[in-house]
This record gives C-alpha cells, structure tokens and sequence, in this order.
C-alpha cells in the first residue's frame, strides 16, 4: 500500500524521478526546476495551493517578467542572481542526504547546464537582431569581450568555424599555470612554455614579474572563470584573477602544440 501511494514519475514534466535517498517528503518532482514550472503553472490557474507570501518579492517579479521585456541590465542582473540563489537552495534542499563530493559535482552540472542556457540565450539575441553592443551591456562588459565569448568566427582562409582548431584543455592549462604562480613554482609554471617565451621568461624573471604584480595589486586571492576564444591560429585563454586590491586578467595563448605563446597580466579594462 505505501509503495502505491509514492509517484514513480515527475508531476511537471513525466520523466522517472531518482531513486529517494532520505526519509522525507516523498519527492514529486525531478528537480527545482520542474518544481518551479509547475508552481508557475498552479499560479496562471488561480490555484489556492500556492502562497504568494512564501516567494520573496524580487523572485515574484522575476517570474512575472519571464514572458516580457527587460532593458536595464542591472535590474535583470539582480533579477537573475536572486533566481540563481533560489535555485540553489532548492537543488541542495532536494538532495539534502547525497555526499558532499556528490553534491559538488551535482552544482558543476547544474553549472554546465547553465552556461550552456546563457549561450543558447545569447544565439536567440542575435538571431532575433541584437547587435553584440547589446549583448554586451547586458553582460556588463564590452562587445569585444561579448563576441570572443559567444561568437563563432570562421577563418577567412577556409571559411570553417576558428572554434574547430581550439586547444581542448586549454583552459586548465591556463589554470594550472596560474596556480602554478600562486604556489611559487616557478619552473613547474614554465613546463608549456614555448621556445620564444621560455627564453625571455626564466624562472628568477617570472617570479619578478609576479612579485612586481603582487607589489601593485596586493596579496592574491582568487581566480574566476576562465574564458577561451580563438586569435587566429592561437588558442587564447581570459582567467580573472583577483588581489586585494585589484583586478588582472590573466591571458595566456597556446599554439596549435599546446605551447605557451604569449603570457600577459592586463587590466580588465584593456583586457
């Protein structure tokens, strides 16, 4: 009897619901994000069930304002952020009883997927005719720094997609390279050099100049995400770092061997 009484599918969308871990309220949807469809979709119904109190407000005028037309970025931006915190919690409220490495790459996934939202979001914009400018100023950064982020350039020589011939795991190169700096292994940073830059880079003058940036911006303390794009027959890599106080972009470019290319600390304004 009590096995009947659990739903084996999600009430929004269909799909089989996960295996239940914890002893809690039987689970009846997928994920938050079904959960969230379906409590819009109660609210368009008139439904008593749901209590307007219960969402806060910014989150309210977020859901009201899916359908329409948003023009100043910084509204939309704390629009999104107060939806990405709600989202948040309801993913760790859901899957309370997991570990918490499992939990970590369950938020990389739902990371993942995002992203990949954000890029689909961005190819609607400019199907639908905005320009990069705009896309830019929604992103709150230029429309230089839009199209290496979102454009798909192709080669004039070939006519094919420059997004072909990117360095697989450039990105944790650059990474790794950069972590390399933090910890001071100053040889071990220097492994993908190429031949031109190992040759004006030893290591005594790679730690001057990390020391010469520390001296500027402050003690080191984090890294954002990294941002890859195409620069002709380069793979270039975007890693923000952040100083107590400043900013740098971190650029490295890698050659089609994985070799490292140029190497560059620039402000986040020139960057």
């Amino acid at each position: 009897m009590a096995d009947a009484a659990i739903p084996d599918s999600c009430a929004h969308c269909g799909r089989e619901l996960p295996a239940q871990r914890d002893r809690g309220r039987k689970r009846a949807y997928c994920g938050p994000t079904c959960r969230s469809a379906a409590r819009r979709a109660r609210e368009r119904a008139g439904s008593g069930d749901v209590k307007a109190s219960l969402t806060a407000g910014t989150r309210q005028e977020y859901l009201d304002s899916v359908n329409g037309t948003v023009t100043d970025p910084a509204t939309a931006a704390s629009q999104g952020q107060e939806a990405g915190r709600e989202f948040a919690r309801d993913l760790l409220a859901s899957h309370r009883a997991q570990s918490p490495l499992d939990t970590i790459a369950m938020m990389q996934g739902a990371v993942h997927s995002l992203s990949e939202g954000l890029r689909r979001a961005v190819e609607q914009a400019r199907a639908s005719g905005s320009s990069w400018a705009d896309v830019g100023r929604m992103l709150g950064t230029t429309r230089q720094a839009a199209f290496q982020r979102f454009g798909r350039p192709t080669d004039p020589r070939t006519g094919r997609p420059m997004t072909e011939n990117l360095l697989p795991d450039a990105a944790d190169r650059a990474v790794g390279l950069f972590s390399d700096l933090v910890a001071g292994r100053w040889e071990r940073a220097r492994r993908d050099f190429g031949e031109r830059v190992a040759s004006r880079l030893d290591a005594p003058r790679l730690a001057a100049v990390w020391a010469a940036l520390s001296g500027r911006a402050g003690a080191y303390e984090r890294m954002g995400t990294p941002l890859v794009y195409p620069g002709g027959d380069l793979t270039i890599v975007d890693v923000p770092l952040f100083f107590e106080a400043d900013e740098r972009i971190g650029r490295v470019s890698y050659d089609q061997r994985g070799k490292v290319a140029g190497l560059f600390f620039l402000p986040p304004a020139l960057a």
